[in-house]
């Protein structure tokens, strides 16, 4: 199962094989629509394995998910893995605070403004690579939490 929680809408799917075969979206906040979601899939799936995106992008989002999944993890006794954002947007600039927006620069994350104003809104993919992946798992925060 895939998470992407790091702006609106929340994305959630479920893969067999690494195909998608199931997707959940949802405009509430990221800690009304978790419980929700996870109830449909947790009746109908057992899941193996938890990917999500872990950041950039909304703190509280982010926060969130992180530790519902960490909980989900210990358990269920399933492994954990995480990438950047970056790979569900095709490496599209990632909404920050106020102007200033996240960009992926030679492997690098940066916060500079969108003076193109061109975005990819995420998407999940219908083949979950996993070697995108990785254990390192905590949340991204690329600017201090405040």
């Amino acid at each position: 199962m895939l998470i992407v929680a790091l702006s609106s809408p929340l994305l959630v799917g479920v893969y067999e094989n690494d195909k998608l075969i199931d997707s959940f979206k949802s405009d509430e906040m990221v800690s009304d629509s978790l419980p929700k979601i996870f109830k449909k899939i947790l009746q109908q799936f057992t899941l193996k394995e938890l990917f999500y995106a872990r950041g950039p992008g909304s703190f509280m989002a982010i926060k969130v998910t992180f530790v519902y999944l960490r909980s989900l993890q210990i358990a269920l006794n399933v492994p954990l893995f995480a990438c950047d954002g970056f790979v569900f947007n095709e490496n599209s600039p990632i909404k920050a605070l106020g102007n200033q927006w996240f960009f992926k620069e030679k492997g690098d994350i940066v916060l500079k403004k969108n003076s193109a104003n061109k975005t990819e809104p995420f998407k999940l993919p219908n083949v979950l690579d996993k070697k995108k992946f990785s254990k390192i798992n905590e949340p991204l925060y690329v600017l201090s939490a405040i």
